[in-house]
């Protein structure tokens, strides 16, 4: 696959491995207020908030839950107020690095942004310094056990998809973003629910390091993950896959 980010790959194993359900629901239920916030409580007429609901599901968010954080982003019930914020730089080995968050405290946010960039080798940049490599794209995974691959290589391509990807653990598709949840509405019909459906953005050219310099990259993309205001990293890093067994 083109372009293909093996920190995305890892991203899902630690998430599960060692991230916290509680941790997994803050950053769900800022998605969907501030999804529900932008562009209204009703699901099918607005797509952020269609795949910040998927995502709730998938995680197995009570329906409840979803309910009242959609309430609480469209001003229907009192909430915190957040603000969305990218913040851009750099890291070991010239790589380029997206932070999205949403935050109710931009002061302490950008402190802690800066503080990881800092203390691993990186450096924060300026609005669109590296934002331009990369592309949204709508990134759907499945288990290995769902389907034959390429019953499923066939049927993605047939239907849409861009790209598809089975050199992982994960069976990965992607989609430009306009055809995102349709692709996904479609899948759901012939009873395949995916293990992951989220806009990601993508870089259009990886750069891979090694050595010292996967060792410090890998530590700051950690660093910005575990942050609480922090709801994605991206990056055009990549790593060795036996590099990444040590890292």
């Amino acid at each position: 696959m083109s372009g293909h980010s093996k920190w995305a790959t890892t991203k899902r194993k630690k998430a599960r491995i060692d991230q916290a359900r509680a941790k997994v629901f803050n950053r769900i239920i800022r998605e969907l207020t501030v999804a529900a916030r932008a562009g209204g409580s009703d699901p099918d007429a607005n797509p952020r908030l269609r795949a910040a609901v998927l995502k709730a599901k998938a995680a197995n968010m009570p329906a409840k839950n979803i309910e009242t954080n959609i309430a609480k982003g469209a001003g229907e019930l009192e909430g915190v107020q957040y603000l969305e914020i990218t913040y851009e730089g750099y890291g070991p080995g010239g790589t380029a690095i997206l932070v999205d968050t949403v935050t109710d405290n931009k002061v302490r946010t950008v402190a802690e942004v800066r503080h990881a960039f800092s203390k691993h080798g990186g450096n924060m940049g300026e609005a669109n310094s590296v934002g331009w490599m990369f592309k949204t794209k709508g990134v759907i995974t499945f288990p290995k056990s769902v389907m034959a691959e390429e019953a499923l290589f066939e049927l993605a391509l047939e239907n849409g998809a861009d790209d598809f990807d089975a050199s992982g653990e994960d069976y990965e598709i992607r989609v430009e973003p306009e055809k995102f949840h349709a692709f996904v509405e479609f899948l759901q019909s012939k009873k395949l629910e995916p293990a992951s459906a989220e806009l990601v953005k993508v870089a259009d050219n990886m750069i891979k390091v090694t050595g010292a310099d996967a060792e410090r990259a890998m530590a700051l993309l950690e660093m910005l993950d575990d942050l609480d205001d922090v709801q994605s990293v991206h990056t055009n890093a990549e790593f060795d896959p036996e590099e990444l067994e040590n890292l």
